[in-house]
């Protein structure tokens, strides 16, 4: 079953590229949203990211679904006159340009909200509007590293970047949230309001737990690898046929029956070193010897026979190849410039509706008509 989603007739204007902003307003787009993104002559650059998708970029087929595309100069009076028109009409307007490059194109938020008191906007930065890092330029990769988040992240041996762009993500899911919740704000008031979200706010709300160790207890996480740094067992352990298998034991009570079924040494859970989480995380080494002794002596498939009999959380090591083929996978098509393309499918389902997806625009594809709708 289809539906009409619950954005419908909610026109959002987008001066976007990358990723963060992107991903806020293809998920507006995907409940129904009339999203109209402003590009330059060039395009966003996410659009040459890569080719592997039938020649287009796996980034930019994946955060602009269900948009349009025009392309304007917004240096030209003509054309920003346009935006001012569309902005007029518009309920949201999000923009992730350069740090003061909106303000300097006369299209800063306060000013918007001036002339459209309905109108929300939300400014997408990398370190925020204040302090001495508000004007610098800041990706993905480089938020990982000053939140830290780089540090807690890899083997011991050294630093890693988290694989996928968290940052940037975690900005754009922050910035729809704050968008639904402004939409819901003017239903009450009628009136719109000025949202603000950096990459750096974002995965700083992420690195809370890290920080309060840190903060409180003296000292960061470690480095651990396939490892949680403050539970044991919760890790990789590889099986007599070398394939891994994830363990996550989360109280005593998983952490006996683990011993119990699993291990087939009962004893070994009130061992005055493993009687208790804390304990288990100071003498990880011997814990790790005592699971691998039994470990390295069956099959993943007979480990994962005991511990599904004992209720007890694991999953395998897979690669991104066997993510693809993995069962629980649900997949979505869209129609992309060059043919069908089959995307993950949206992580929240509702009473059965399915998506109702848009296709990957071209660039400019929308031009001529949004000219002749906002002249």
């Amino acid at each position: 079953m289809t539906a009409a989603g619950a954005l419908t007739n909610t026109l959002v204007v987008a001066v976007e590229q990358a990723v963060a902003a992107p991903y806020c307003t293809s998920r507006l787009a995907d409940a129904g949203a009339e999203v109209i993104k402003i590009e330059r002559a060039e395009g966003d650059f996410a659009r040459g990211y890569d080719h592997v998708v039938h020649g287009e970029s796996a980034y930019f087929v994946w955060l602009n679904r269900g948009k349009k595309s025009i392309v304007l100069d917004l240096k030209a009076d003509a054309d920003r006159d346009l935006v001012l028109r569309m902005l007029a009409q518009a309920d949201v307007f999000v923009q992730n340009l350069a740090p003061g490059a909106a303000e300097r194109l006369g299209l800063g938020s306060a000013a918007l909200r001036e002339r459209n008191s309905r109108l929300i906007t939300c400014d997408i930065s990398g370190y925020g509007e204040t302090g001495r890092y508000a004007a610098m330029k800041a990706y993905d990769l480089i938020v990982q590293c000053e939140t830290g988040l780089a540090s807690i992240t890899g083997t011991p041996e050294g630093a890693g970047r988290v694989g996928v762009s968290a940052c940037d993500i975690a900005c754009g899911m922050y910035a729809h949230a704050g968008i639904l919740e402004a939409l819901l704000r003017r239903r009450e008031t009628g009136v719109g309001g000025a949202l603000k979200v950096s990459l750096f706010s974002a995965m700083a709300d992420w690195m809370t737990v890290p920080l309060l160790h840190q903060q409180y207890g003296g000292r960061a996480p470690t480095r651990v690898g396939l490892n949680h740094p403050s539970i044991a067992p919760y890790g990789a352990y590889r099986a007599a046929d070398d394939k891994a298998l994830i363990v996550a034991i989360q109280n005593e009570r998983e952490w006996h029956r683990f011993c119990a079924d699993v291990l087939e040494k009962p004893a070994l859970a009130a061992e005055p070193r493993f009687s208790d989480n804390t304990r288990r995380c100071e003498h990880r080494p011997a814990l790790d010897d005592e699971i691998n002794d039994v470990f390295g002596k069956l099959s993943a498939s007979a480990l994962s026979e005991r511990m599904l009999n004992a209720d007890i959380a694991f999953g395998a090591v897979n690669s991104v190849a066997d993510f693809a083929a993995h069962p629980q996978l649900r997949r979505a098509e869209i129609e992309g410039e060059t043919g069908e393309i089959s995307l993950v499918a949206p992580p929240v389902t509702a009473d059965g509706i399915a998506p109702s997806l848009g296709a990957v625009p071209s660039l400019g594809q929308h031009t001529e008509e949004i000219r002749n709708r906002f002249s």
